[in-house]
This record gives structure tokens, C-alpha cells and sequence, in this order.
């Protein structure tokens, strides 16, 4: 397994302002310097890096200067993330045509995965339909993918109708597509990360790992994620792609964060090689 790391943690999360008036152009970005970024992951010692889709369509628009950064530090792109709301039938051709612009992206930059979020709460509530709504968008997003020489994997996620254990059961029984276990996402879901690795197996196609105390997420080793039990539980089911560190934000240096969460996993993965 190789070991990379999110940019997300240099700025945190945001969207484009013309989504909300044009569904098409609604992409997540980090408002952080991209260049810095790439230099710390990379000098924290991580082969690899996962970026949202806006700061690599941003790249994208000088893409010999990407290229150049990608050489520079070493580092593969590992996956491009995006996401959608999945359940309004009306808005899921414009979806679906930021999850194709994404997928070229990860396909020009020499990216393995496409990593997607998503799966709307409406205000009046939950219908099972949305979960079969979701399931079909996620299987067209599955063959955008494979159209592209990529794979694609679902992340479950805080405020999304795939929170918990039974909601994650909903939608891997409903769809195709492969599973991006998130550690921190799980376990305030109320699910056990390596249990729901356990319990499918065969389709674990990515994995991020962040660590959470008291609903906060945390670098690797600063909260109450059993990572010895994920670790055997990813190399039971045979897993042996990137393992991704993905922090949403840090108060401090996020270089510092990513030294933490790596020193962490080096110790951690060193002890199970040992068992």
C-alpha cells in the first residue's frame, strides 16, 4: 500500500459562488496555495496527493505548470473528489456533467480514482426512493468512470442521507460502485470503520483515514479510531491501493498535520508488519 495525502487541510473546503445559480458550475475547492501544499505533502514524506476538482480544474488551465509541480515534488495524483446531490432528477444531467469534467481531469493528470460524495437531505425528509435515486446515479457515475480508465468509489458522508452503518448498507446493496471508506465519517456516523471494511470487501477501492475525538476530526493518533483494527481489516479484505490521509482543517501549521498523521501510520503500519 502506498500512502497519500489530501489538500485538503490547506484552507479547508468551499464551493463556487455560480452554483448556486448554475448547478453545472459548482465544483469544491481549497482556498489555499496548491504549490505550497503539493511541497509540504510531499516533504512530509506521502507519495501521493488527492485534490478537489476545482483547485485541479484551476491547474488545469495551465497544465504544464501541474505537470511541473506533479514532477517537482515526487508526487502522484492519486484521485480527483467531487460530488452532487444525486436525488433531483431535473438537476442530475447538470451533475452529471461536472462528474465528466472531473473525470477528464483525473484522466489528463494521471490520477487513478475518482472519488465522489453525496446524496441530498431534503427539507421534508428522506423517502427510501432517494436511496434507489442515488444508487442509479452513482452507477452512471461508475460507467463515466470506466469510460475515463478510472475507477470510482463512493464516500459516505456527515450530512448526507449515507451516514450510518444501516444507510451505508442501503446504498452498497443498491449500487455498483466501489466503497471509499472514511474513518472519521464512519465512526460519527455511528458505524465501526473496520467492521463496514469487513462487511464489504470486495468493494474497497480507496480508503481515507483521519482520526476523530468528540466529533472533532484530528490528524492519525489524536483521537479514538481503532487504526491497528482498520489496518488488519484492510489487509484481510485484500486492499492494497493508497491509503489517503484526509483532514478537513487543523489550528496550526497544516504541514505539521500531515507530519503527525504520517509519523502515525508509519508506526502503526511497521507494527502490523511485524504481526
Amino acid at each position: 500500500m502506498r500512502v497519500g495525502c489530501h489538500s485538503i487541510t490547506w484552507g479547508g473546503v468551499t464551493g463556487d459562488a455560480t452554483g448556486v445559480t448554475s448547478v453545472k458550475d459548482l465544483v469544491y475547492r481549497v482556498p489555499g496555495d496548491m504549490h505550497r501544499a503539493l511541497r509540504d505533502i510531499a516533504a512530509a514524506g506521502y507519495e501521493g496527493v488527492e485534490m478537489f476538482d476545482g483547485n485541479v480544474a484551476d491547474l488545469a488551465e495551465r497544465p504544464d505548470q501541474l505537470h511541473a509541480l506533479l514532477a517537482e515534488t515526487g508526487l502522484a495524483l492519486v484521485g480527483v473528489y467531487t460530488g452532487a446531490n444525486f436525488v433531483y432528477d431535473d438537476a442530475l444531467p447538470d451533475e452529471l456533467y461536472r462528474v465528466r469534467r472531473a473525470a477528464e481531469l483525473a484522466r489528463t493528470f494521471g490520477a487513478e480514482q475518482l472519488v465522489v460524495g453525496g446524496g441530498a437531505r431534503r427539507a421534508t425528509g428522506t423517502p427510501d426512493s432517494d436511496y434507489d435515486r442515488l444508487a442509479a446515479a452513482l452507477d452512471t457515475v461508475d460507467d463515466i468512470a470506466r469510460e475515463h480508465g478510472l475507477s470510482a468509489c463512493y464516500h459516505p458522508h456527515l450530512s448526507t442521507i449515507v451516514e450510518g452503518p444501516d444507510e451505508v448498507e442501503k446504498i452498497f446493496t443498491r449500487s455498483r460502485i466501489g466503497f471509499c471508506p472514511d474513518t472519521a465519517h464512519l465512526a460519527a456516523g455511528g458505524g465501526d470503520p473496520a467492521e463496514l471494511i469487513r462487511r464489504f470487501p470486495d468493494r474497497i477501492r480507496h480508503v481515507h483515514l483521519k482520526d476523530l475525538r468528540d466529533g472533532v476530526f484530528l490528524p492519525l493518533g489524536e483521537g479514538d479510531v481503532d487504526f491497528t483494527d482498520v489496518l488488519a481489516a484492510i489487509r484481510e479484505v485484500g486492499y492494497d491501493r493508497w491509503l489517503v490521509v484526509e483532514l478537513d482543517s487543523y489550528d496550526g501549521d497544516p504541514a505539521e498535520a500531515a507530519r503527525i498523521s504520517r509519523a502515525f501510520l508509519d508506526r502503526v503500519l511497521l507494527d502490523g508488519a511485524r504481526t
